[in-house]
């Protein structure tokens, strides 16, 4: 059950090697199914999600964003379509959520800035090449910044990914090939280590999306590990009733076959001394 976990760089044909690399293996490519899913979770418009991710969005959408939980419900989106397996996905992070999982090949397809320029300015039928070069800067800028934040790496290093091919020396077909022939090596064989790696990481986040979706709960900081189902919770909550909810939402979720609950109580002398500050 190969996956794919591509980088999305405009104008680099990134898109074009996914669509073909999933026609040619026969399996599903991750489209915009995510954007729909986070903006329902988060209960904004999809715009709003493609602008925040693409740098467009108004200082005040910017302050406004709740970073936090569109890191989150990505994560769960992401984790959830691999976990299924047979797949190719671009974008929202996957080359770093996924790079634990053995099996899952991680790419970039990168190409230079002049021909992501013309790219984008014959899509846009436009002559203006300072525009389209703004406009591909300012995506570059969006994505890189996104990924320090949420995984605390360069976005260009190349110890990220287990392939890097430049689309301005190397045809979409021969990108799918070289792909598609990692896929098939030993390295990245399906073990069942790693697959009970990947189904795991997929609870986890499940449980971490239905924290920040419950209202009692969005603001529960804590450790969630999961090994064969079996959840651990440990970390420091306010009291007793959020430590059961926790228990009792990460108890919930499908996967989940026990829970270990050991989260602390914060002690009333530090509460006390937040409650005077």
């Amino acid at each position: 059950m190969p996956v794919i976990a591509m980088t999305q760089e405009m104008g680099s044909l990134a898109k074009d090697v996914a669509l073909k690399l999933a026609e040619t293996m026969q399996i599903e490519t991750m489209r915009h199914e995510v954007v729909e899913h986070v903006a329902a979770r988060m209960h904004v418009s999809k715009s709003l999600i493609n602008r925040l991710r693409e740098g467009k969005a108004g200082t005040i959408e910017r302050l406004k964003a709740d970073r936090e939980s569109m890191a989150v419900y990505t994560a769960e989106e992401v984790l959830d379509f691999a976990a299924r397996g047979n797949g190719v996905l671009r974008g929202w992070g996957a080359t770093c959520l996924l790079r634990p999982v053995k099996h899952v090949v991680c790419v970039r397809i990168t190409r230079s800035l002049q021909k992501r320029v013309e790219w984008l300015m014959e899509n846009l039928g436009t002559d203006d090449a300072e525009f389209a070069e703004a406009e591909i800067l300012r995506s570059d800028h969006a994505h890189a910044t996104r990924m320090h934040e949420q995984f605390g790496v360069a976005w260009g290093d190349p110890l990220l990914y287990d392939l890097v091919l430049n689309t301005d020396r190397i045809s979409v077909d021969s990108c799918v090939e070289q792909i598609r022939l990692l896929a098939a090596r030993p390295e990245f064989a399906e073990t069942a280590e790693s697959r009970a790696l990947l189904r795991d990481m997929d609870t986890q986040a499940r449980i971490r999306a239905a924290l920040r979706a419950n209202d009692e709960a969005h603001e529960i900081k804590i450790t969630i590990d999961c090994v064969d189902g079996r959840v651990t919770l440990r970390g420091i909550v306010m009291n007793a009733a959020e430590k059961a909810l926790a228990e009792q939402i990460a108890s919930g979720v499908p996967g989940v076959s026990s829970v270990d609950n050991q989260l602390r109580l914060m002690a009333m002398s530090r509460l006390f001394t937040s409650a005077k500050n």
